[in-house]
């Protein structure tokens, strides 16, 4: 067994097959199996003296869950954070499997919805109202958690893809925009490395959420999933070997670095001006500004290059949701918590400007305050702006197969070690294919 497949053992959703799956599964969650609830029952629900618990990473969201229990003073919500990233979702799948435990609703990523549909471990939000305020949300990101007729989650935050760049670095280089195309952005790459000595930017070899960001601008497909036993996996098209052809010519070249971010290095890399850029997601201005405050007013915020001129496409990289579990013995009550916090506008206002969540509620994108906020940092930009208009440009066609943890670890064995290496990419895409296909067939899917 290689590496990939030893990691995947030891992720729940990758140690369980398709039948193992439905077993454990607390009950179902299709819309058939519960009527539309009424405004009399939503009402008498919020009305009675009830306890709910809420497993989410968000720092201080409190803040927004007592705005809730003011409005719905009979409502006690409970807030846990079980940790962020794997090991929230190894406590709450192994909540799921025992039966007992699990919460009543629950930040989850949108490339692990699937996983949890396919367990039938989220409750249709549809009978409870959900699809009555799809329009109230960016259509690509309301499409995360509602792929076909079900609702399974209510979007809090995304993560639309710019381009973030040190504009003194650029300009001693002979550079005086943001490049426009990707091959303007190679033509930057040897002007910035020549006349400078830094880097335009740095690709993690772990980070396969920022490189599957480039598919999807790219317009590659690289998942696709039915919502039941059928999953397509699409990894090494030409399109997306054309993106990996890309990076490695960059690469080799030594034009753009590889080590690995979010770590001391990388800090200190952007802090110290090593790297030129960082192409990264809404989240990225505000990360940026604490981790690299001796550098404010010497960053700018753009679109990401184009792979072809005029046009004007972005990929996402990062964002969750709140889901209810399909376990909850308040679902009524839980899925009005899960719309209040990312639907209420003082709420979703609240993410936005004091948890700096990059909103996907319409009503924030449209608030004059939030877009017209001058970030001194990036030279008075109105960065809010820029990304809510970037965000407009996010195709809204894009799926996830239901074990992409499995697809994120084998990243790191094919593509993250290549990167790393500075080998072919491309060439890595095909041994990705390999593992991903096979992956799946073992776990009892099919594959188109």
């Amino acid at each position: 067994m290689n590496t990939a497949r030893k990691t995947a053992v030891a992720l729940a959703v990758g140690a369980l097959s398709l039948s193992t799956l439905a077993a454990c599964a607390p009950g179902s969650s299709g819309s058939d199996a519960q009527e539309e609830v009424t405004q009399d029952q939503i009402d008498e629900a919020l009305s009675t003296p009830t306890e709910l618990t809420f497993w989410t990473w968000v720092p201080d969201i409190e803040k927004e869950v007592a705005l809730f229990e003011e409005q719905y003073p009979e409502i006690d919500v409970t807030v846990e954070n079980v940790g962020q990233g794997l090991p929230h979702y190894q406590k709450l799948r192994s909540a799921i499997a025992a039966g007992q435990g699990a919460p009543d609703v629950a930040q989850i990523e949108y490339q692990y919805i699937p996983s949890f549909v396919l367990g039938e471990s989220l409750l249709d939000l549809t009978p409870y109202g959900a699809e009555e305020i799809s329009g109230d949300f960016v259509g690509w990101a309301w499409n995360q958690v509602s792929p076909g007729e079900e609702v399974w989650a209510i979007p809090q935050d995304v993560g639309p893809m710019g381009n973030l760049y040190r504009e003194d670095i650029l300009a001693e280089a002979g550079i005086t925009e943001s490049p426009e195309t990707w091959e303007d952005y190679a033509t930057a790459a040897e002007a910035v490395k020549s006349e400078t000595g830094s880097y335009i930017s740095n690709l993690g070899a772990t980070q396969a959420g920022q490189m599957i960001g480039f598919f999807w601008q790219a317009g590659v497909k690289p998942f696709s999933y039915d919502g039941a036993e059928t999953v397509g996996i699409n990894v090494n098209s030409p399109e997306a070997k054309e993106v990996a052809d890309h990076w490695t010519d960059l690469i080799q070249r030594d034009l753009v670095s590889t080590d690995v971010d979010f770590s001391d290095q990388w800090y200190q890399g952007l802090a110290g001006g090593k790297y030129a850029g960082w192409l990264t997601a809404a989240w990225g201005p505000v990360f940026l500004q604490g981790t690299a405050e001796s550098t404010s007013g010497l960053w700018r915020a753009a679109p990401l290059p184009q792979w072809s001129a005029g046009e004007q496409v972005s990929g996402n990289w990062g964002g969750s949701s709140n889901a209810v579990l399909a376990s909850s013995e308040n679902p009524i009550a839980a899925a009005e918590l899960a719309k209040f916090i990312n639907h209420d506008e003082e709420s979703a206002m609240m993410l936005a400007t004091e948890q700096f969540f990059f909103p996907p509620q319409n009503s924030v994108l449209e608030n004059p305050e939030f877009l017209e906020a001058e970030s001194e940092f990036y030279g008075g930009q109105q960065v809010n702006k820029l990304f809510a208009e970037i965000s407009e440009t996010v195709d809204t066609d894009f799926e996830w197969v239901p074990f992409m943890e499995f697809v994120y670890s084998s990243y790191e064995e094919t593509l993250g070690t290549v990167i790393s290496d500075q080998g072919d990419i491309s060439a890595a895409l095909d041994t990705w294919q390999e593992q991903l296909v096979g992956y799946a067939e073992d776990q009892g899917f099919t594959v188109e």
